[in-house]
């Protein structure tokens, strides 16, 4: 019965891991908000929705890592929704990239949802069935083999996060959702004209097929294929909050609730993701013509958006705006790995944005935490009621801060050493050591002050607000988890490391993708084209001996 269980679940697993947080969002829709009725009803509502969104993210959590250390073993999972062969039909593909970010979007969620269950979700309607849309986007961005199902997963997501953003209400909020919007608005509209060019010059928009007929381009072609990958570059920067996309992160961030903010982190990840997938599995080495379109320009944008980032979080006002610099700060280290196009860059980046991600979340809440005792001054950096928790609060700062800026022996070190190691020998290593340096220090200054100001700075007439209470054991539990979690990839970066390596090493090998999407085996586009009708007709797929189909072993 295992077995067959098992066997069940290895078969659907991609296709299980979007389902599970969209089934779960429609119970949660039939069960009631608890707004929406009275007394004992309204209570029984709010604790049967807690109970079964903390299951539905835990069970998620439970099958992230089964999906991680299934992809361990170098296999691609192809996952053929209605049976219908790749490219004519939508696929998820399970791979070593995909099945990382899958679990790092599961030990986001599962900490923060917690967090949230302290009091948050009951600022707003609906908060646990908007969250687990929200997870559904997020996976279903991470799984798809589409770019036009990439598009469709976005656009889910984001809609989930326009109302998360304004969840709690207030006029900030308000004012950013706005802008936030809008902005994503634009930035579908502009997808879509991407998505566009990329049809007209392959006919596909399955992401491997499209790779093997983006190499076989060639004159104006190749130049419209250029053209799509620099539109999805300014499309994915936008997501990512790469320079000069990135101004809107940091004031819709700080107005976000705590737990919307923390589960953000992994939004712009989502960003990042997409140019990996785009930029090195379509227009990487094997692209002929239109090989490296944005390479020209992601390594000067990367190390910008890093410097103006820890620029920001020194001029910043606020803890909020202050952690939102460090995010943007953060991409931009991420995105100087993945600009410099080698596979020792990349597997840093990979390590580097579990890292920042896990940090970052943390941060958000951790912010909350100290705003809540600090009276009307609430996370403003300026002289205020003293928290009441100093000691505490203090050491999580410091621990955080510590983090963020990499110092040794935590893994933000590590990561920054992986990517300054990685980049030794490169033309551009004088570029990216000064940035990552520098950048690290200012990050160290930045936390520092921030941390002076709330812990030395108190102003004992200040008015109280909430800070007659110290936090619950609840709420410190999850930036617990966080710190946890921070410790956990420290102690394990090698193993993690050797992940990482062979996720990066697995993303360069374009023919085993086309094996195992396609049926490939000698490099041409899966179909042929009919000379009665134009009509596209799958080529033969043949399966290895003792194969699976739709998987192939990556060796």
């Amino acid at each position: 019965m295992f077995d067959v269980i098992s066997a069940f679940w290895l078969q659907h697993a991609p296709v299980l891991s979007v389902l599970l947080p969209v089934f779960t969002a429609v119970a949660l829709l039939l069960i009631g908000d608890p707004a929406g009725a009275g007394g004992s009803e309204a209570s029984s509502r709010q604790r049967w929705g807690r109970r079964l969104a903390m299951a539905s993210v835990l069970l998620g959590l439970f099958m992230a890592i089964n999906l991680v250390r299934h992809a361990s073993g170098g296999e691609l999972l192809v996952y053929q929704l209605g049976e219908w062969p790749a490219p004519f039909g939508i696929v998820l593909v399970l791979d070593r990239l995909s099945a990382l970010m899958v679990l790092l979007t599961y030990l986001v969620a599962v900490p923060v949802l917690w967090y949230a269950t302290g009091g948050w979700d009951t600022r707003g309607r609906h908060f646990h069935a908007l969250f687990q849309f929200q997870l559904m986007g997020l996976c279903g961005a991470f799984l798809t083999g589409d770019l036009f199902n990439l598009f469709v997963f976005f656009e889910v997501l984001l809609i989930a996060s326009y109302v998360l953003l304004v969840h709690g209400q207030g006029r900030e909020r308000f004012r950013m959702g706005v802008h936030y919007v809008v902005l994503n608005l634009a930035a579908s509209g502009l997808f879509l004209i991407g998505l566009a060019l990329v049809y007209a010059v392959t006919g596909t928009l399955n992401m491997t097929d499209v790779a093997l007929r983006v190499g076989q381009l060639t004159g104006d072609s190749a130049v419209l294929a250029r053209a799509a990958a620099l539109v999805l570059l300014v499309v994915f920067g936008l997501k990512a909050a790469l320079v000069p996309l990135y101004f809107w992160l940091p004031g819709t961030y700080a107005s976000a609730s705590a737990p919307v903010a923390a589960l953000f982190a992994i939004m712009t990840k989502v960003g990042v993701y997409s140019i990996i997938r785009v930029h090195w599995g379509i227009f990487g080495a094997d692209a002929g013509e239109a090989a490296f379109a944005a390479e020209a320009w992601l390594l000067p944008l990367a190390l910008t958006t890093s410097v103006l980032g820890v620029l920001g979080a020194l001029a910043a006002h606020s803890m909020g705006r202050l952690v939102a610099y460090l995010t943007v700060s953060s991409v931009g280290t991420i995105m100087a790995g993945v600009g410099l196009y080698s596979i020792e860059t990349l597997s840093a980046s990979l390590y580097y944005t579990l890292h920042s991600t896990v940090v970052i979340a943390g941060l958000f809440l951790l912010v909350e935490l100290m705003a809540a005792q600090r009276g009307d001054a609430l996370d403003k950096l300026r002289p205020a009621a003293a928290v009441r928790e100093p000691v505490l609060l203090g050491l999580m700062m410091i621990f955080g801060a510590a983090s963020a800026a990499g110092l040794p022996p935590l893994p933000g070190f590590l990561g920054k050493l992986m990517i300054l190691e990685s980049s030794s020998g490169l033309p551009a290593q004088a570029w990216v050591w000064a940035v990552v340096l520098t950048v690290g220090f200012f990050t160290i200054v930045g936390l520092a002050r921030a941390g002076v100001i709330v812990f030395w700075h108190v102003q004992p007439d200040e008015g109280t607000g909430n800070s007659s209470s110290g936090s619950s054991v609840k709420l410190l539990s999850a930036v617990w988890a966080f710190m946890a979690l921070t410790l956990a990839m420290a102690v394990l970066a090698s193993p993690v490391k050797r992940y990482t390596d062979a996720a990066a090493t697995q993303l360069a090998d374009q023919a085993a993708y086309a094996r195992a999407v396609l049926g490939v085996t000698d490099g041409a586009p899966a179909s042929t084209t009919r000379p009665y009708d134009g009509a596209r007709v799958p080529a033969a797929a043949p399966t290895p001996a003792g194969a699976t189909p739709g998987t192939e072993e990556t060796r």
